[in-house]
Order: structure tokens, then C-alpha cells, then sequence
């Protein structure tokens, strides 16, 4: 499917909806004709980056609403929400993100930009009422202010391995040296 790319845990409802809601933990059914797309957000990296990825490649999503209890451990909603007030850094790692892995690292930073302009976040995390998610759909499809332009397709990075470029042992530890197949070669006591 051209549109949302990336695939994922998802529901689809009307394309030409404004609003995209990250149900975080929370299994809710929404009313197709008022939201574009919704499911829930496991991750703070890779799942981030199909919100990402899947939301500018339709630009009349232009809020997204993220509702439901935190992901423990990962606390991949609070990392998304920090990607909004912080960005990234020089090593793709969110700004002030609380998630314990939160790096996007198979999106250019032209993709995450367009985000940030595109997308208006509603922050109902930690809010598990229906009713006040359903109210916050329909303010945002009154405010909604049409679409951002052309759909922005999200080409993801591939990595590429330098292992071959290496040569010698790794130290990973002053006192252990690996190869570079991961076996142990030395241990000093």
C-alpha cells in the first residue's frame, strides 16, 4: 500500500481525516469516518519511526493524538512526545527522551523534520477515558486546517556493515579481547 508504507499494528479508517491517534497500550475502537489511521505504539525506536514514516505519507493527517497508559520499560510514548519539544541529537538519539532506547536510526532527518511540521501532537498520555479521546478527535477535526501538501514517502536507511573494514582483535574491556567473530581471544586476570 502506497499509503503508510511501513506496515504495522493498525487500523485504517478515513484517508482524508487530520487526525492519527497512538492508542499506546490501550485496545480501543474508534469511529472510522472521524480518524485516518490508529494503534498502538510499542517501541521508541522502531515504532516510532512507522508513526513516523506512515503519518507523512498522508498529509491530511495533521494531529496525532497519543492516549493510554504508558509502555512500561520502553516508555515509548514519552519519547514521542519528547521528540516534538526536544528533537534529535547528533547521534539520532531524542533529546531528553525517557525511553531507554529511543534512537531513530532508519529515517533521514529530512523524514523527521517534515513530522515535526506536519504533525500537531495532543499529549493524552496516561488518559484512559474513551470519552475524553473522543472529544479531543472531534476538536482537532474542527481546528483542522487541510492538508500539509504532497504525501511524503519514507525510504527506510539501510545499514550497511563495516566489519569487513575492521581488522585486529576489539578490546571490550581492558581485560577481555574479542575477534571479530565474537570469540574471546585473551582474558587478563
Amino acid at each position: 500500500m502506497t499509503m503508510y508504507p511501513w506496515g504495522g499494528n493498525f487500523k485504517l479508517g478515513n484517508p482524508d481525516s487530520c487526525v492519527a491517534v497512538v492508542t499506546m497500550a490501550e485496545k480501543v475502537n474508534l469511529d472510522p469516518e472521524k480518524v485516518a489511521i490508529w494503534g498502538p505504539l510499542k517501541t521508541e525506536n522502531l515504532g516510532i519511526e512507522k508513526i513516523i514514516a506512515n503519518l507523512i505519507s498522508n498529509p491530511n493527517i495533521r494531529f496525532m493524538i497519543v492516549f493510554g497508559r504508558e509502555i512500561q520499560g520502553h516508555r515509548s510514548g514519552g519519547s514521542l512526545l519528547e521528540l516534538f519539544k526536544s528533537g534529535l541529537d547528533e547521534n539520532n538519539r531524542i533529546k531528553g527522551a525517557p525511553g531507554a532506547v529511543p534512537y531513530i536510526e532508519n529515517l533521514g532527518r529530512e523524514a523527521v523534520v517534515r513530522f515535526i511540521d506536519q504533525i500537531t501532537p495532543i499529549n493524552l498520555l496516561g488518559v484512559t477515558d474513551k470519552n475524553i479521546l473522543e472529544s479531543s478527535i472531534d476538536d482537532c477535526l474542527a481546528k483542522n486546517p487541510g492538508s500539509y501538501g504532497e504525501p511524503y514517502i519514507a525510504i527506510r536507511i539501510e545499514q550497511t556493515t563495516e566489519a569487513h573494514k575492521l581488522s585486529g582483535d576489539i578490546a571490550l574491556h581492558s581485560a577481555i579481547n574479542m575477534d571479530l567473530y565474537g570469540r574471546m581471544k585473551k582474558t587478563v586476570v
